[in-house]
């Protein structure tokens, strides 16, 4: 009885926890994507995630290889999408860039990361 209540238990416990990673709004594509080439500047960086955003409290910035913002700091989750965040871009020049993500889940759990992309001739 004892071993059916532990198996119980360890499955329960193991269900919590792939609920819980699944919790979290977690990068699912972007465009560009992520460490691509792109012959022309982008007219913004689009990120596309895994749970619904806060809108209030998830950012995205373009840096370029010096580690300045060259977006124009509009970024926005898409009320029809809220899955969507995007921001606008300026004419890049070609060089790497950097698209830097903090984004906080409808369900309160934040995550971040980054990815570059490159623009060339």
């Amino acid at each position: 009885m004892m071993k059916a209540v532990t198996c119980v238990f360890a499955s329960l416990l193991t269900m919590a926890a792939a609920f819980e990673a699944g919790a979290h709004a977690f990068l699912d594509h972007a465009t560009p994507a992520v460490g691509s080439v792109i012959h022309a500047s982008p007219a913004q960086v689009r990120l596309w995630f895994t749970q619904e955003l806060e809108p209030a409290f998830s950012t995205v910035q373009v840096q370029d290889r010096d580690g300045r913002r060259v977006d124009k700091q509009d970024n926005s989750v898409d009320r029809a999408n809220p899955v969507l965040m995007q921001v606008t871009l300026p004419q890049l020049s070609p060089g790497r860039y950097r698209v830097v993500w903090r984004v906080l889940s409808v369900d309160t759990h934040v995550t971040e990361g980054d990815f570059t992309f490159d623009v060339v001739p």
